[in-house]
């Protein structure tokens, strides 16, 4: 039984599924909102809302950890500086999901994620 079971094992190795989090983590960050299956999406927010949580101290540590999460300068210059101050009075709940529709090829749940 999957009680109680930590996190969501997508069908992949763990080094896939450590890259596929790391990229929808970036597009998230470039893009503000993507379009993924819904499973992706949940385990997503759960992964991002951490990496949000972390970068939202600003300082040179926050910088260390952001950049060994992601791998992406950009990404984690425009994280820590730009995405992560809009949150300082919040307490998580930084991402949204919202469903959309159900793929074409084979009727997987589809969602949006969002930065609120």
């Amino acid at each position: 039984m999957r009680h109680q079971h930590g996190y969501r094992k997508l069908g992949r190795t763990s080094a896939h599924r450590k890259a596929l989090l790391r990229n929808l983590s970036i597009a998230l960050v470039r893009h503000g909102k993507i379009e993924t299956t819904l499973m992706k999406a949940k385990e997503l927010q759960s992964y991002f809302e951490r990496l949000l949580t972390r970068a939202r101290g600003g300082d040179f540590n926050a910088h260390r950890a952001v950049f060994a999460a992601l791998q992406d300068k950009e990404s984690t210059q425009k994280l820590v500086a730009e995405i992560a101050p809009k949150y300082q009075g919040r307490n998580g709940g930084y991402t949204r999901i919202v469903r959309t529709q159900f793929r074409k090829g084979d009727a997987a749940s589809m969602a949006f994620i969002e930065l609120v």
